[in-house]
């Protein structure tokens, strides 16, 4: 186990404010057997900049760049087919891992013969752990309604997520509630780890500035629908 590599995968954009706080909690896991490939997705303030200086200072960092933004979904898909790793762990830009996240999440996928793991979170701005009360319930029942797992603590098989034909391109948005339909569809074990080893952010995200067409998208997802 110690010898499998985890190809941990992170998109940016516009990120400059939180993505060193992010990228210093995926160096400070007590875990080395890592790759970090970091995407800048078109970029238009100082986020680029700030993560060749990391580069430069960390060999197991690795930048790509798209000259124009594509978009969440393209952009782990290209950094899905570069990765070398046994193991694809994802990370958001503003978000942060605690140091045993990772040798966590892998023990824990391990020892229970799973294809993928994510783990409960702590919202940044109100200290409550997030899934609350879902986290009692069936996945599978929890699906029908919502997306129960936190996205940027995924631990999961490069083989599994492969096998899926990795993020549907057409979900522009709640592409991880897709990725986590087409998961369990196809038989795939994943689980949520009971304690959190993630802090999430919930304020000025994705979720939030795009909340009309992240609930678009998640009704396709829930409804079977191609957007």
């Amino acid at each position: 186990m110690k010898h499998k590599l985890i190809s941990v995968i992170m998109s940016v954009y516009n990120n400059s404010n939180e993505i060193s706080h992010a990228i210093r909690s995926i160096e400070n896991q007590n875990l080395e057997n890592y790759e970090f490939l970091i995407m800048n997705d078109g970029s238009t303030d100082n986020s680029l900049e700030k993560l060749i200086k990391h580069e430069n200072q960390n060999n197991k960092i690795r930048i790509v760049e798209n000259k124009q933004n594509i978009g969440l979904t393209k952009s782990l898909n290209k950094l899905i087919k570069l990765a070398n790793g046994d193991y694809i762990a994802r990370q958001d830009a503003d978000d942060f891992s605690f140091p045993n996240r990772l040798n966590s999440q892998l023990e824990f996928l391990e020892e229970k013969k799973l294809d993928g793991c994510t783990t409960r979170a702590i919202i940044k701005n109100t200290l409550n752990i997030k899934p609350n009360l879902s986290y009692f319930l069936p996945n599978k029942i929890i699906m029908k309604l919502k997306n129960p797992f936190i996205h940027g603590s995924l631990l999961i098989k490069k083989e599994a997520i492969t096998d899926v034909g990795n993020y549907n391109e057409n979900f522009y948005y709640a592409q991880d509630y897709k990725l986590f339909r087409d998961l369990i569809d196809n038989n795939k074990k994943i689980r949520i780890l009971k304690k959190p080893y993630y802090v999430l952010n919930t304020q000025n995200n994705i979720s939030t500035k795009f909340k009309e067409q992240q609930n678009y998208y998640a009704k396709c997802v829930k409804k079977g629908l191609n957007p």
